[in-house]
């Protein structure tokens, strides 16, 4: 599903706990992000990302997450076309809770 061009990882290949310089962006929609999401992560809905991309640094490593895994490769895409260090969540949040990795 995701674009061969995008950096990708899996949740057994991130550390536990996550590194403090790692940005974790959630692309999904609120009540999605309601219902669970990483501790810390950024909010900023897929279809929000264009208008409000001046709320991330390009610099800051960031992991890109939604529910599975298809919005944050889009979204991860485009980051990467302008000019941002990212990577996407491959599984997204379905793979974050099922390897019991913790959600606020």
């Amino acid at each position: 599903m995701n674009a061969p061009d995008i950096a990708s990882t899996d949740v057994d290949s991130l550390p536990s706990p996550l590194p403090s310089d790692l940005v974790v962006l959630d692309v999904r929609e609120p009540h999605e992000w309601q219902a669970g999401h990483i501790d810390g992560a950024v909010h900023i809905p897929l279809g929000e990302l264009t208008s409000r991309v001046g709320d991330l640094d390009p610099a800051a490593r960031t992991l890109v997450v939604c529910h599975v895994g298809g919005r944050s490769a889009r979204a991860t895409a485009w980051l990467q076309s302008q000019g941002h260090d990212v990577v996407n969540l491959d599984g997204g949040m379905d793979a974050w809770e099922a390897a019991g990795r913790p959600v606020a």
